[in-house]
């Protein structure tokens, strides 16, 4: 039997993690586990700054917040099947609960399986400030902060600008969370986030540290409105999505689908003749006066009257023969492809020659040609590539969000256009099943894109929103209209979209039903299901040691404990469970009998021998579940012998 079959209920170490990393790169540098950093100089040469003055960045309460990130939670999610849409069936998450414990529960289940964060953080606008930067307290933070109020009066911490700590309060709160969140993503995958003027500058520095700047993949402005006349010196339009990646060298191109306007403005068009006939394309000149000077891209092309053409210039090949090629002078013409290319594209039906009165190129003669040289670029073929998006987003202003919301009658205020989430999703060129994360979720926008795309384009994404439960101040039109905290609106929106977005695209062309995933699964972060061993034997030793062998909380459901072991054995919330009989009791079986769960008090061999039968990757039952230790070590060494992996709680 192996020495600890224990279930890890801690969500992961990742102090433990980046050893591993270092291990497996610089073997040599570990001394009983611990790194002897003498030896890690000596690895790295002279890659080692030994100065006291370097470049970086540095805020009170840094170092705090890198331990924060590294601290392993023991909390749990639990389901919340009443507020859910379609829990059985449904791929995409809600999370009630602060985001950073909530990352930290997902590192185990969604290590470097999402393909996409986007999150729009707090602004810190200095007006407010919700989350609170008290970490060490952890779990308990959470559930003080979810209450409200502690007995001493507490309320949510502010973040005015009068605080000395007006910027490192924020930077606090955001480091750990992008740490972890970094963590998730796969190695293409990529982050989005919206920020405001007052601390670009700071998240940028953050990225940097976290991602690299070798990873930064742009800053882009967005257009937030047009036409105001607000403010001092300028009025502000526009605030930033700051775009990195996991890793650069891994990440696909981004395109952005060609707009009908700029179809039917520029693709005019219609090939008369050939395979291609009944084809939209439009035209672009084979040489260009930009183009720069290229040995072999300056040579003659035969024109249909059967004279020759070349592009400006002195430099003539002696010999007027088509393909001939000649160095070019110092600013002079060539063509945008080598010979070889045009060949090839005129073969295709691709060159157009048009006569013209004003043609730039020059006939075998040295004076102008009667014709210019075109290739044809197909619309079929641009539909497909799309075109690179510019760093300049002025379609989506917040105007269009609030005729969203209010639309289907959500009360709230500051959301991001569903276009813009939808836009950043499109350009990733993201597939099946690909996961879709946003940390601070809000009113929902990103579940309301991620649902409106895949009908759309019926590609079948995933999403995972995660967002704290503020109460909602009681002078809002939120309170007013029946919302207590901002986790029911955002449940609320998804619900009304998942429906609209059915209706509005039921019956057309590609979208099926039943296919389309508009549902959602609720969960809410709370405190274990199961007492921990803290190894303090201070106060009622014998009543500790009781609830050490029966460390289920009598108040949890038996649905709790199921989620809280899926999540820390490493399976998503999403994985499909099903209910089966193993020798008249009940077991979980999760993803297709990988895993099996048996939460029945009374397990004997006979059950043991049944489920072996089975052979399933994994079991994991109650450790009271066995009345003797002869029991549990029978168990072990018989599922041991099946090659079953074998856990107790």
């Amino acid at each position: 039997m192996k020495k600890n079959n224990k279930l890890d209920l801690n969500s992961i170490d990742v102090k433990e993690v980046q050893k591993a990393k270092l291990k497996q790169l610089f073997p040599e540098v570990f001394n009983k586990e611990k790194v002897d950093f003498e030896k890690l100089k000596l690895s790295l040469g002279e890659n080692i700054d030994t100065g006291r003055e370097r470049y970086g960045m540095n805020w009170p309460g840094k170092a705090q917040a890198i331990k924060v990130a590294q601290l392993p939670s023991d909390a749990t999610l639990k389901p919340d099947e009443k507020a859910s849409v379609d829990f059985d069936t449904t791929q995409n998450l809600f999370i009630e609960g602060d985001n950073l414990e909530v990352l930290k529960l997902l590192q185990k289940s969604y290590f470097g399986k999402i393909k996409m964060c986007y999150i729009d953080p707090p602004y810190n606008t200095g007006k407010e400030f919700i989350y609170p930067d008290k970490y060490e307290e952890g779990l308990q933070t959470y559930l003080q902060y979810t209450g409200q109020i502690d007995a001493e009066g507490k309320k949510f911490s502010t973040n005015v600008e009068a605080d000395g700590r007006f910027h490192s309060k924020w930077m606090d709160m955001m480091w750990p969370r992008l740490f972890l969140a970094r963590n998730l993503l796969t190695d293409d995958g990529v982050i989005f986030i919206s920020i405001g003027d007052d601390e670009v500058s700071n998240l940028i520095h953050i990225l940097n540290e976290i991602f690299g700047e070798e990873n930064k993949v742009g800053i882009c402005s967005r257009l937030m409105k047009s036409g105001s006349n607000q403010g001092k010196f300028f009025s502000k339009n526009i605030d930033y999505v700051l775009v990195y990646a996991k890793n650069i060298d891994c990440l696909g191109e981004f395109r952005e689908k060609i707009s009908d306007e700029l179809i039917s403005k520029v693709y005019t068009q219609i090939e008369k003749d050939g395979a291609k006939k009944g084809n939209k394309y439009r035209t672009m000149g084979l040489y260009q006066s930009s183009l720069e000077e290229r040995i072999n891209q300056r040579f003659w092309i035969k024109c249909p009257d059967g004279s020759l053409c070349i592009p400006p210039g002195e430099s003539m090949p002696e010999a007027k023969v088509e393909g001939d090629k000649v160095i070019p002078s110092a600013g002079e013409g060539v063509w945008r492809w080598t010979y070889g290319r045009y060949s090839e594209e005129f073969l295709k039906g691709n060159i157009e020659f048009k006569e013209t009165k004003n043609s730039p190129l020059l006939d075998e003669n040295g004076g102008n040609s009667k014709w210019n040289i075109y290739t044809k670029i197909w619309l079929e073929d641009r539909l497909e590539d799309g075109k690179i998006p510019v760093d300049l987003i002025t379609k989506f202003e917040n105007r269009h969000s609030s005729k969203e919301i209010q639309k289907m009658g959500i009360p709230f205020d500051f959301a991001k256009p569903i276009g813009l989430i939808k836009f950043l999703i499109e350009i990733i060129d993201s597939k099946n099943d690909d996961i879709v994360l946003d940390f601070f979720a809000g009113s929902g926008t990103t579940a309301h894109s991620v649902m409106q795309l895949n009908a759309e384009d019926g590609v079948n994404r995933k999403f995972i929103l995660v967002q704290l439960p503020e109460v909602i101040s009681v002078d809002s039109e939120a309170y007013k209209a029946g919302y207590k905290y901002i986790t029911e609106i955002g449940e609320e929106r998804i619900r009304k979209a998942g429906k609209m977005v059915l209706e509005e695209n039921r019956g057309t062309e590609g979208f099926d039903e039943k296919k389309f995933d508009n549902g959602f699964k609720v969960f809410k972060l709370d405190k274990s299901n199961f007492s921990v061993w803290d190894g303090n034997i201070d106060g009622d030793i014998q009543k500790k040691l009781e609830l050490h062998v029966n460390n289920t909380d009598l108040k949890s459901k038996e649905v709790d404990i199921l989620y809280e072991i899926l999540i820390k054995s490493g399976f998503e919330l999403s994985e499909r469970v099903e209910e089966i009989k193993i020798d008249g009791k009940k077991v979980y079986s999760v993803s297709d009998g990988q895993l099996l769960i048996c939460l029945d008090k009374t397990l004997d061999k006979d059950f043991v021998r049944s489920l072996a039968e089975k052979k399933p990757k994994q079991f994991i039952c109650l450790n009271s579940s066995f009345k003797e230790d002869a029991d549990l070590t029978n168990t072990a060494k018989i599922l041991e012998n099946n090659q079953i992996e074998f856990r107790t709680i």
